[in-house]
């Protein structure tokens, strides 16, 4: 009976077990570079993954802000970063793919006014 109800509790879990291992492991700190309509920008991210949680910060020359709306699902990662650009809120969507675990490629959407792809390296 103990076996048996193990065995069924054993199975029910499985499902939980995977969605957790599903998400990419991209806690750390990566730097990515790319051009923009205001010049190159360098980019330092903090982020911080927790399941399917993302939380860290964004790093420029423009500021140091905290990124929000932060998820991870498999491969896919995605999440806000508020800017405050000379004054004026940008908000900031990124759409990502991890490649590797020490690449991720984005694409950001800069208020829908521009797009800029770049990739994003783990610092090791």
């Amino acid at each position: 009976m103990i076996r048996r109800n193990r065995w069924v509790l054993g199975f029910l879990l499985w499902p939980v077990m995977l969605l957790g291992a599903d998400a990419a492991n991209i806690s750390g700190t990566w730097t990515g570079s790319f051009d923009s309509q205001i010049g190159k920008q360098d980019y330092t991210y903090t982020f911080v993954a927790k399941g399917s949680q993302l939380t860290g910060r964004a790093k420029s020359a423009n500021g140091d802000t905290e990124i929000t709306d932060g998820k991870i699902d498999g491969n896919k990662v995605t999440f806000v970063e508020n800017l405050n650009f000379q004054g004026m809120p940008l908000h900031i969507v990124y759409t990502g793919t991890v490649t590797s675990a020490d690449q991720i490629d984005f694409t950001r959407d800069v208020a829908g006014i521009a797009m800029e792809k770049f990739t994003a390296k783990r610092n090791k």
